[in-house]
């Protein structure tokens, strides 16, 4: 016996609407899959700029410390230089006098 057009036309139906969830489906997995991606990017992009902000705080923070250090080392020299010196006033009022 043959199938009633009916019911061939309900399996074309179907079959079709079986194939529509299908390509469906794949175009959800395909836009889901570039969505992780690109979320996986710029979690790398924020790793990064984080990175780089913490390296270029650091060196700031060291060249902070080295002009700190050099302001310091002068500073003491300085000081060291004026301890050690001799008076020189003392001597010239010597010469005056004389």
């Amino acid at each position: 016996m043959s199938k009633s057009v009916k019911s061939r036309a309900e399996e074309q139906f179907a079959a079709t609407q079986k194939k529509d969830k299908q390509a469906l489906q794949e175009k959800e997995k395909l836009r889901q899959d570039k969505a992780d991606h690109a979320s996986s990017l710029r979690v790398l992009r924020l790793a990064k700029e984080a990175t780089d902000k913490k390296a270029e705080e650091l060196a700031e923070a060291e060249e902070a410390a080295a002009k700190k250090a050099a302001a310091r080392k002068k500073a003491a020299k300085k000081t060291a230089a004026k301890k050690k010196a001799p008076k020189k006033a003392a001597p010239k009022k010597a010469a005056a006098k004389k």
